[in-house]
């Protein structure tokens, strides 16, 4: 089967203004956008990025097909001479992007994309369906995973997923975020992420007995033999039965899973049972709704677990479902120079930055731990020097002198006029980058409940631009 041209994936605001800045004379003036997220999913300490891989295959394949300017033809509005430049478009922009798995904050130019007015506003649907799900989802599972404490989560959210590639890519996300595999089979064939899986309650049922269903089980999978033990009475029927079938089969791996009840009344008494039956070797996996606060909770109250399948509170980031990245106007150039351009509003934290843009962290040099971001004008250097000063863009008199760091540029230019120079790293790669940035940050950063807030400095340049166009707005409105 033929994959689906998604080019018409877009918002139709995107084909409106797109035809009225062709028919303005504007279509091919040089504009810069930046996407940026402005809060942080459940009032956490950072979010992850994700999402990359599946825009870059999207620009790359960017066109109009043949029913595509038929389509938009007959449902009419648009320029003859528009659609005839659509019908020969494809992207010619230059991107820049942070690299999937970054811990990222608010406020921050995580990608920009520079190039004709027409293509790099087209994009901007698409571009925030790809990053704001697979981010939203990577971030959740970060979450999750760190709740557990070193045991291992397995995404189990596939039929809870919103569609089909929203359980494909969530599960890609949520293994980028730090899921040991996923329950969802299409995903470890196209992507080369781990399918994982045990047995349904149905499988019990089917069986005259539950002693009969898990013996028939452990003889079909010796070397993965975790039974279901809560389908009647885990500690009356499900445990004994399945040390039964220990005994006497001695599988090569064996485990057992609680789906329901009281986790963790039921796995410590299970581990009782299961040690003194001489299956100290037996593992225990959890699954039930979960989420970082149920499992954080239970492993306080000393629950016996191994690892844990979570499914729905996962795969649809349930908490707080959306991730709110959007797509902004930065500049435009005129003759070779960048003319910024900032949006302003009532509410403060929808004022953007002006300009081309690109983005540091700085690290100490000692304990390799970040110390804080700051964004720069494109031209200008990277942070250096002993003394350097950063400063909150807010209340500028919180100030402090960083001395002993070095400063990575964030960004990798991923397109040159529309041709691709990254190489896409795999998914395993992208996995072992965010658990080491993960590795990075503070402590403070990593709570769940009023995380410590992340220093996200603008250069002084930056920052006086951006004071400088404040006051000119203000000025105008008041002329």
């Amino acid at each position: 089967m033929n994959k689906k041209n998604l080019t018409l994936l877009t918002d139709f605001y995107e084909l409106s203004m797109a035809n009225g800045y062709f028919m303005s004379g504007v279509s091919n003036e040089i504009a810069y956008f930046d996407y940026f997220f402005r809060r942080i999913p459940d009032n956490g300490g950072f979010a992850i990025m994700a999402g990359l891989e599946q825009l870059v295959d999207y620009l790359e394949n960017l066109h109009f097909d043949d029913d595509d300017i038929a389509f938009l033809r007959a449902k009419g509005g648009f320029d003859d001479g528009f659609l005839e430049y659509l019908q020969d478009m494809k992207f010619e922009c230059d991107m820049w992007s942070v690299p999937e798995g970054t811990p990222v904050f608010p406020g921050e130019p995580i990608i920009t994309v520079r190039g004709p007015m027409v293509q790099a506003q087209f994009i901007e649907t698409m571009l925030l369906l790809c990053i704001n799900h697979q981010s939203l989802i990577a971030t959740k599972s970060n979450r999750i995973v760190r709740a557990a404490e070193g045991r291992p989560i397995m995404e189990f959210g596939t039929r809870r997923a919103h569609g089909v590639e929203a359980a494909i890519l969530g599960a890609r996300a949520a293994y980028i975020g730090g899921c040991v595999g996923t329950a969802c089979t299409i995903a470890e064939k196209d992507i080369g992420i781990r399918a994982l899986g045990t047995m349904a309650h149905s499988w019990v049922q089917m069986f005259p007995t539950e002693y009969e269903a898990f013996r028939k089980y452990g003889e079909l999978y010796p070397n993965n033999c975790t039974l279901l033990v809560d389908t009647y009475n885990t500690l009356k029927s499900g445990i004994p039965n399945a040390i039964r079938v220990f005994d006497e089969l001695k599988p090569n791996k064996k485990g057992i899973r609680i789906d329901s009840g009281d986790i963790t009344y039921l796995t410590k008494k299970a581990r009782r049972m299961l040690d003194e039956a001489g299956h100290e070797d037996c593992a225990i996996v959890i699954s039930n709704s979960l989420d970082e606060w149920l499992i954080r909770d239970v492993i306080q109250l000393g629950a016996q677990i191994n690892s844990f399948g979570v499914g729905e509170r996962l795969i649809t980031a349930r908490s707080e479902p959306v991730f709110g990245g959007v797509y902004k106007l930065a500049g435009v150039e005129k003759n070779g120079e960048i003319i910024p351009k900032i949006k302003i509003s009532e509410n403060v934290e929808k004022i953007t930055d002006p300009g081309f843009k690109t983005l540091y962290r700085l690290y100490d040099k000692d304990t390799k731990r970040v110390l804080c971001d700051v964004i720069t004008l494109n031209h200008e250097p990277a942070p250096a020097g002993d003394g350097y000063v950063i400063f909150d863009p807010a209340y500028t008199w919180k100030r402090k002198k960083l001395s002993n760091f070095t400063a990575v540029n964030l960004r990798k230019q991923i397109f040159h006029e529309g041709k691709l120079l990254y190489v896409l790293p795999k998914i395993d790669d992208i996995q072992n980058y965010c658990r080491g940035q993960v590795e990075t940050l503070w402590e403070e950063l990593l709570r769940f409940e009023n995380p410590q807030a992340y220093y996200v400095d603008l250069s002084d340049e930056l920052w006086r631009l951006r004071a400088s166009m404040l006051e000119e707005n203000q000025s105008s409105i008041h002329s």
